[in-house]
């Protein structure tokens, strides 16, 4: 009977690492995005977006609830403003916002998206975030600064599509390094703290 009872009986533990570790991992690839943000030189006129990927990859890594991404979304922005180069850098408090909301979508609520084993989620948020981003934040510089249409069609729109293409290569890039060095730390998803033994 006590044999029984003991099968019976669930133990929750926090996972290794802790409660907040996801909240640490951001700030750190944040942070990253920041510094390399401000060193990359332009090519064509064309920098990759180092936030956007790096919370990309963080989303991806930490499995945010929608208020949560919401949060990285902000902090992205507060990080991103001082160090833009763009004509109105407050259109980051609302573009990051959208791009870590449908990266957190994506990571979520979708399929797999693998090939064989190997995961293409990385890729397809980090490009799927950078159009979010990117289209909001173009529209919000076009709406600002009264651009013409024909630059907001044939300028600020390809340089969108460039930066999701190479964000697409980065986070999926840089994302199987972070997953392996998080797993080794004991990283903990950030809406789902305990594990069922």
């Amino acid at each position: 009977m006590e044999l029984k009872k003991q099968e019976e009986m669930t133990v929750y533990e926090t996972t290794k690492g802790g409660r907040y570790r996801w909240v640490t991992v951001t700030t750190l690839l944040l942070a990253i995005g920041a510094i390399l943000h401000l060193i990359s030189p332009s090519i064509g006129g064309v920098t990759p977006n180092w936030t956007i990927a790096m919370y990309c990859i963080a989303i991806n890594l930490t499995k945010p609830k929608l208020g949560q991404a919401l949060g990285i979304g902000l902090v992205a922005a507060a990080i991103n403003i001082p160090t833009s180069k763009s004509a109105f850098p407050y259109g980051n408090l609302l573009s990051e916002p959208v791009g870590a909301i449908v990266c957190a979508l994506i990571v979520c609520l979708s399929s797999q998206m693998a090939l064989g084993k190997f995961s293409l989620k990385p890729a397809v948020s980090g490009f799927a975030s950078t159009i979010a981003s990117g289209m909001t934040f173009i529209t919000i510089l076009k709406v600002v600064l009264s651009l013409p249409m024909s630059v907001y069609l044939y300028a600020m729109i390809p340089v969108v599509l460039t930066v999701a293409a190479l964000n697409a290569v980065i986070t999926q890039a840089l994302y199987f390094p972070a997953k392996k060095l998080f797993d080794m730390q004991g990283g903990s998803h950030a809406g789902n703290s305990t594990r069922k033994l």
